[in-house]
């Protein structure tokens, strides 16, 4: 019979061990040469902020700070707290590359919320919700009223902007204030607009006045603007 502290009987402990069967020995093979299964508890830490979703390069300023969905499109509001500029994430790679792989956590609970991106290099980080730094307020824009916007979890648009994105979805070559455009929206996106009906370019534009509200720059409006005329032209 070979000794329990030969390399042949610890080599198979370890092997257990792995397996999650070190009790399958029995307390009589236990020489105290193998340490104890660590308890699960241990590893609560790990588990909650695992390593292995974390980029090493990627900028901890990064927030996640709204989720909206538009029909069967979700789309995910990151903010760089150091430069206040915040960008729009899809399923559809962005400017910077990055692309929403999925959300998580309870749809009550922002502080539960999560987001999947996959940013340029194919590396998935996880980014958490955090409250949004205060801004300076705009003139222009207002966050309260009793109308909705359609998107989800934006902002509420005023009574104001419901009469706007009315009035620009019947005149959509002029634009609105909320599309992301400086001037008028260029021919390419009037013809796009041209194949929506009217009550699509309102939802739209409800969608877009809440994105305004919520503190999103041109730059962020027009890619999710885009990408909503867009799909909205696909289920056509």
């Amino acid at each position: 019979m070979h000794s329990l502290s030969s390399p042949a009987q610890l080599a198979l402990k370890l092997v257990f061990m792995a397996l999650g069967m070190v009790g399958s020995l029995g307390a009589q093979d236990d020489d105290g040469a193998i340490p104890r299964p660590m308890r699960e508890e241990t590893f609560e830490a790990l588990m909650a902020n695992p390593p292995f979703t974390r980029s090493l390069g990627f900028s901890d300023s990064i927030i996640l700070t709204g989720v909206a969905k538009f029909d069967q499109d979700t789309f995910a509001t990151l903010m760089d707290t150091k430069t206040m500029e915040s960008q729009i994430v899809s399923k559809t790679p962005n400017r910077e590359g990055w692309q929403l792989i999925g959300v998580g956590g309870h749809p009550a609970r922002t502080e539960t919320w999560i987001a999947k991106i996959q940013i340029r290099g194919g590396e998935i980080v996880s980014i958490r919700y955090q409250k949004p730094p205060p801004r300076p307020p705009k003139s222009g824009t207002s966050g309260k009223g009793g109308s909705t916007s359609g998107g989800g979890n934006l902002p509420a648009i005023s009574d104001k902007q419901v009469s706007e994105a009315k009035a620009a979805a019947v005149n959509y070559k002029d634009g609105f204030l909320a599309d992301g455009y400086p001037d008028k929206p260029p021919p390419e996106m009037v013809s796009k607009l041209s194949r929506l009906s009217t009550s699509q370019r309102e939802e739209i534009n409800r969608t877009m006045f809440g994105h305004r509200n919520q503190g999103l720059g041109l730059d962020a409006r027009r890619q999710i603007y885009e990408g909503l005329v867009e799909r909205a032209i696909q289920r056509r």
